[in-house]
Formats: C-alpha cells, structure tokens, sequence
C-alpha cells in the first residue's frame, strides 16, 4: 500500500442533490483515494477542516462505467467515495456552505 498523507486522501467533494441534503445531518460525501482507510479519511477531514471531529466513515467502491465511441470501447476510473459523519459538537465543515 502506498504511503499516503493526509493531504492526498481526499481528492474532491461530491456535490449532488443527495449528497447536499444529507448536509442537514453534518454528513459530508467526498470522492478519496482508492488506497485509503477508513482511519486515514478521518484523520485527513479532522486535519484539514479546523474544528471537526468525525465520529465515523463509510466507503464505497464504485466500479468504472462502460463507454463507447465508436468500434472503441473502454471502461471509465474506479472511484472510492467516503461518507463522513461528524459529531454533534463539531464545526461544519466550510467549503459547503456557499452551495
């Protein structure tokens, strides 16, 4: 396994009609390296965004899709996706609050 700081776990937030409203319940959806624990997501959210504590993760493994043009098909990059709860007490996490 790669070494991984934590600067390089999350990739980018994913920002859906799903993912926004679930907001509501201090749960936030990021896409994150494949190669990243449950335990190496935590501590990259709580270092990342000053003020947040993270009570527990979920992962997800989303296989690439199929995609053609032409006689050429291919499959498009497996993702990670991780679903971040943060405690009762924690800050919210800011680059959410403008969307």
């Amino acid at each position: 396994m790669a070494d991984l700081k934590y600067y390089d776990v999350i990739l980018k937030p994913v920002v859906t009609e799903k993912s926004m409203s679930t907001m509501a319940d201090k749960k936030y959806t990021f896409y994150v390296h494949p190669e990243a624990t449950k335990v190496q997501i935590k501590e990259a959210v709580e270092k990342m965004f000053d003020g947040t504590e993270v009570e527990y993760v979920n992962t997800m493994n989303l296989k690439g899709k199929m995609k053609r043009r032409g006689y050429t098909s291919g499959r498009t990059n497996n993702r990670k996706k991780a679903i971040v709860q943060l405690t009762a007490t924690s800050k919210e996490i800011e680059i959410f609050q403008g969307m």
